[in-house]
């Protein structure tokens, strides 16, 4: 059955359709310091690392609004003392300046000087900062300063509260004791780059840093306007480092015989180069080079080399499939072997559809699946689903939930909630006595809420976007109690949960429809193209003189894709010549124009 032909048009000055990735930093003044830290300045012996005084730098604001779980807020109990940001650092950068600035409101209840904050950077003690009388019940602003020889290319701030109420006797779970920590906390740090040498083999970096969580921004360079070959090897690449950005964003601004004054990508012949590539020797086979930016050696270029147009094909198609071993200053490309033809809805980034998927397939870190506390923090798993599965009149779908815990001591109302995007589901028991610890629940796909005048209908499950399954094990802990005279007190043992990997969710017993076309699904998914993960079923249509904006919305698009499907296109077509599209069987990407024929 020959498959009903949809296209997209994508204006040329951009793709408004796409969600905007970057966050703005909230505008803060800088607080006061009202509370002095316990340690000691560093000596000379421990100055942050020497950078050479010409180097660049730059400032960054991290507010916990950006980088805390949300909403941004920390809520420290006496039961669940800790609460933490987490932070990464590029690998071309070095730290050498860190201040927290902290916004919190202690209980009035608490001891004073007793009860303290203490801040930690990778479990070593910055500061403690003591609760005194006059910040009781009140808001109160502190600087911390962090030593930034203990910033690494991953970090993690972590505020612990020591918080009491009275001398003896005391309950860690009693209401009084608690410590609120405010959005518009902040960590202010100061990078200055390095001068790295040219060697590929931690690419991709420093293109891109995986540490880093801002939107990618990577100037694609030509020698003038590129031919349809050189528009699909740039293509491949974008849609690449689309796949490794991620949930970050990216953007490929497009310059012709100019460099920017950022990392960039340039594409070269032994006949078509930029002008600063024009004393460069001929090369013979296909060749990927790093060098330093003429005028700047803190800035990098990776310049993809050719003898012709195919050369450069094969050198794109090297970098996306992973065939090269990365090694000095430049690398040959010799050999490129063809991947497996891909398989409708086999993204790496989504769900699978034609056989169950075990929670282990979709857990992104190896602790993902387990929580340790006396309140053990709740267990996510992210669910991203194909936006044309169709789910109407389905009786739900099926999940095999196998997990362990640590029992209660007595029988109690502890339990399981299962929730779906925020929308409670299910709750389960926690039996002491329980020998197996085993679900077969049905997630509905329309979840009805009776509000007294109304039934309202809640989508329990987003097509085409991110969906997040919470398992939040909820443990009625004993506490100590007693009187003054005759005092109970013990020391609270932590709980242990884990979610097994052998659990499974299936979505195969469903089938794919939409109607098209839907710039919904576009955006969000990049539907119907991102179908085939590798873009063999798109044919992108451009201009014959394409311009720089116009080559920018191709690269943004195929990157934007390659996002959200987690594989490079490395078997997209592109043509200008509308005259081959009348009976094409394929989604069409037109960038320009529409052609008479299809208006």
């Amino acid at each position: 059955m020959k498959r009903k032909l949809s296209w997209m048009c994508a204006a040329v000055i951009g793709l408004s359709a796409f969600p905007a990735f970057m966050t703005a930093a909230a505008p803060a003044t800088p607080p006061l310091i009202n509370a002095e830290p316990t340690e000691p300045a560093p000596s000379p012996a421990t100055e942050a690392p020497v950078v050479a005084q010409t180097a660049p730098s730059r400032e960054v604001k991290l507010t916990f609004a950006q980088i805390a779980p949300p909403p941004g807020s920390m809520a420290l109990r006496g039961v669940n003392p800790n609460g933490g940001i987490e932070f990464g650092m590029r690998s071309d950068e070095v730290a050498s300046k860190a201040v927290l600035n902290l916004e919190y409101t202690p209980s009035p209840s608490l001891l004073p000087v007793q009860s303290q904050l203490k801040v930690y950077l990778n479990d070593e003690l910055m500061g403690v900062l003591p609760v005194t009388k006059e910040q009781l019940g009140k808001k109160t602003l502190a600087q911390v300063p962090i030593n930034p020889l203990f910033i690494t290319d991953f970090n993690r701030v972590r505020l612990e509260f020591v918080g009491h109420y009275r001398d003896v006797c005391e309950n860690p779970a009693s209401s009084t004791l608690w410590l609120d920590i405010g959005r518009n906390s902040a960590l202010d740090l100061t990078y200055n780059m390095l001068a790295v040498n040219n060697d590929l083999s931690h690419f991709p970096v420093p293109f891109f840093d995986p540490r880093d969580n801002r939107p990618v921004t990577l100037p694609i360079v030509f020698a003038d306007m590129p031919d349809l070959a050189q528009q699909q090897a740039a293509s491949i690449v974008a849609s690449w480092f689309g796949s490794r950005a991620g949930w970050r964003g990216q953007r490929f601004p497009v310059l012709y015989n100019h460099l920017p004054d950022r990392n960039a990508i340039v594409f070269a012949t032994n006949d078509r180069r930029p002008d600063f590539l024009r004393d460069h020797p001929a090369v013979n086979a296909p060749v990927i080079e790093m060098m330093s930016h003429p005028d700047n050696p803190y800035v990098k270029l990776l310049v993809v080399f050719g003898r012709d147009d195919k050369d450069l094909l094969q050198a794109a198609k090297g970098i996306a499939q992973g065939n090269i071993l990365f090694r000095g200053s430049s690398v040959v490309v010799n050999d490129v072997k063809p991947l497996l033809a891909r398989k409708p809805y086999d993204a790496p980034n989504w769900v699978r559809t034609d056989r169950p998927v075990t929670f282990g397939e979709l857990k992104t870190y190896e602790e993902q699946l387990q929580s340790s506390g006396l309140e053990p923090a709740p267990i996510n798993v992210s669910l991203n689903l194909p936006p044309d599965l169709y789910l109407l009149r389905s009786n739900g779908i099926d999940m095999d939930l196998n997990y362990r815990y640590t029992s209660p001591p007595t029988k109690d109302s502890s339990r399981l909630d299962i929730s779906l995007n925020n929308q409670f589901l299910q709750a389960f028991s926690l039996n002491s006595t329980q020998e197996t610890n085993r679900l077969l629940l049905r997630l509905p796909v329309l979840q009805g809420l009776l509000d007294g005048k109304t039934d309202v209908s809640i989508p329990a499950l987003k097509l085409g976007a991110m969906n997040q399954l919470r398992f939040d094990f909820r443990y009625m802990n004993p506490m100590p109690g007693g009187s003054v005279d005759n005092c109970i007190t013990f020391q609270p043992v932590p709980n242990h949960v884990v979610i097994g990997d052998d659990s499974t969710i299936d979505f195969s017993k469903y089938y794919h429809f939409i109607a098209m076309p839907d710039l919904r699904a576009f955006a969000n998914a990049g539907f119907p193209f991102s179908r085939m993960a590798d873009l063999s079923d798109t044919l992108a249509v451009m201009p014959k003189t394409p311009t720089e904006a116009q080559m920018e919305t191709l690269l943004n698009t195929v990157g934007a894709i390659g996002g959200q499907t987690g594989f490079p296109a490395i078997n997209l077509t592109i043509t200008d010549d509308s005259a081959q599209i009348a009976d094409k069987d394929a989604d069409l990407l037109i960038i320009g124009a529409i052609p008479g024929k299809l208006k």
